[in-house]
């Protein structure tokens, strides 16, 4: 498994991480009931193999199936031990779930929550759980007394080692909390169809951001969440190529990616990921490809 340093959490992580979102959202891209244990085992198979084979990274939230996702990694990592090769690399299991955003003056009620739910007395990240953050949410998130004040509280309490934020579409609330100082991480979503956040020709981009900020990264949507899919199914009905791994390596590819985050809901899916992971081979040059003038060598200029 490769490992990296977590932005200026300073904390060694798997470069792949396990969502939680498919281990608790009914029918999320694909048939699953978090309500049936046959369907919870599989969940909890699949991450203790992955504990097996050297991911330490796993993202949860209480918006996944109003706590379902919470439990099931609670059920699953309590006790856990890492793979030898994550522990002779440094890596401990790094455990991030999230807040809701809309409710400031109950954070703290939701934050012991998911604790609860998790069987245990902190986590490593709480993150603020966002979208696209509107004018009330950006108000919510740094009036004093605010989201923000709960976490630097948490944070001071030991109920979390560090604090972050997820988006999905950017706007200016967004750069104020990665400029703001006071954040660890991001979570945001960057992939082959969804790439406004990575733009190496002109380096430009939240990504870029984050970087200069140093904020630890983490990816979500990396296969798209079945959007490319759906697209290659409308042109390519057959479906005559997998991507699937094209598409992790397309994220980890970008050096500006700590962590892609997978939904996996079997062991089997975890061995296919990790495997894909494990392929250093795949990786790409991003830079190259989205050079637009050729070098007399016939090469790309960036």
């Amino acid at each position: 498994m490769e490992y990296t340093t977590f932005g200026k959490t300073g904390s060694t992580v798997s470069r792949i991480g396990f969502g939680g979102a498919t281990a608790g959202l009914k029918n999320y891209v694909h048939a699953f009931d978090p309500d049936s244990r046959a369907d919870q085992e599989k969940i909890i198979a699949a991450i203790r193999r992955a504990l097996e084979l050297g991911i330490t990274y796993f993202d949860t939230a209480p918006g996944y199936g109003d706590g379902a996702s919470e439990r099931l990694f609670g059920e699953a990592l309590e006790g856990a031990v890492v793979s030898d090769d994550a522990a002779s690399a440094g890596a401990s299991v790094f455990l991030a779930t999230k807040v809701p955003v809309w409710a400031p003056e109950k954070a703290r009620a939701e934050m012991e929550a998911s604790l609860a739910r998790l069987r245990r007395s902190s986590v490593d990240l709480f993150q603020i759980h966002g979208t696209v953050y509107t004018a009330e949410h950006d108000d919510a998130i740094f009036r004093s007394g605010g989201l923000l004040d709960a976490l630097d509280a948490a944070k001071s309490e030991r109920l979390t080692r560090f604090i972050g934020f997820t988006v999905e579409a950017i706007n200016e609330t967004t750069l104020r909390l990665i400029k703001c100082g006071r954040f660890d991480t991001i979570q945001l979503a960057y992939n082959v169809i969804f790439q406004h956040p990575y733009d190496p020709y002109w380096k430009g981009g939240t990504m870029f951001d984050a970087e200069d900020a140093g904020l630890g990264i983490a990816v979500m949507r990396t296969v798209t969440s079945g959007v490319f899919q759906k697209w290659i199914q409308a042109v390519n009905p057959g479906n005559t190529f997998d991507y699937s791994s094209a598409l992790v390596q397309f994220v980890l590819s970008n050096p500006l990616t700590d962590v892609a985050l997978l939904g996996m809901r079997s062991a089997e899916r975890v061995e296919q990921n990790v495997a894909i992971a494990n392929d250093l081979t795949g990786r790409i040059d991003i830079a190259a490809i989205h050079g637009k003038y050729p070098t007399p060598d016939g090469k790309q200029a960036k």
